[in-house]
């Protein structure tokens, strides 16, 4: 089985939901870092949901196995999951552990090839999203610099906010924020010539800046980090 990781969008009214769907057949391991969002995944024997991260795991992939997954958008998955995603942060939670015996049920299905990931999410999609939580989620998306600047204009209290937030999306805006930025200097890497300029591109304040969020989320020295993806 030749390695692969690919992603693909989700197509119809789960493009609502879903950022993306993925598949990976690559057995060496792989460093997962924050990018603030749940996924639903197959791998092997199993079918589970991993929570929002906060700092980097490794992931790798059995020989001969296939491994799919379902990315929920930020702040998307509880409307399918059933509970906010802050009580899935950093765990692994299989879906009879989550679902009881529908999660088993439902898992037996995905494995057997009688349902798909996808099938699961239309199935259990329930509610559409909070619409203040989607547009504070934008605002930080968008690369504000502060919180406080995302949360101006909000009827909402930001005591209320900052709670509803936290359980759809798995922790504070202050840390999404961080997530976010991290993420962004992620996808800036290849067509920056240097770690400084990587940083002022991705709205941190420095280098130094960027160093340290990078430590946290990944667990390395940024130069480390950053070379091993080009």
């Amino acid at each position: 089985m030749a390695t692969v990781y690919r992603e693909t969008r989700a197509q119809g009214t789960l493009s609502a939901v879903v950022r993306c769907l993925w598949e990976d057949t690559g057995q060496a391991p792989k460093r997962i870092v924050p990018d603030g969002c749940v996924d639903l995944v197959e791998c092997g024997n199993e079918v589970f949901v991993a929570g929002p991260d906060t700092t980097a795991w490794t992931w790798e992939t059995p020989p001969g196995v296939r491994a799919r997954g379902v990315r929920f958008a930020p702040g998307r998955a509880g409307g399918v999951l059933g509970l906010g995603a802050d009580e899935l942060r950093d765990q692994r939670v299989s879906l009879a552990d989550l679902w009881g015996e529908e999660g088993e049920s439902l898992a037996d299905r995905v494995l057997s090839g009688a349902a798909s990931l996808t099938d699961v999410v239309a199935e259990r999609r329930a509610g559409g999203a909070d619409r203040e939580i989607a547009e504070l989620i934008a605002r930080l998306d968008d690369g504000v610099s502060r919180v406080s600047t995302a949360l101006e204009r909000f009827t909402t209290g930001e005591r209320q906010l900052r709670r509803r937030f936290t359980f759809a999306v798995g922790y504070g805006p202050a840390t999404y924020l961080r997530v976010s930025r991290f993420q962004r200097a992620i996808a800036l890497a290849n067509s920056a010539p240097d770690l400084a300029s990587l940083a002022f591109s991705a709205g941190y304040a420095d280098q130094a800046h960027l160093s340290r969020d990078c430590r946290e989320f990944a667990g390395v020295k940024a130069s480390e980090f950053f070379r091993a993806r080009k």
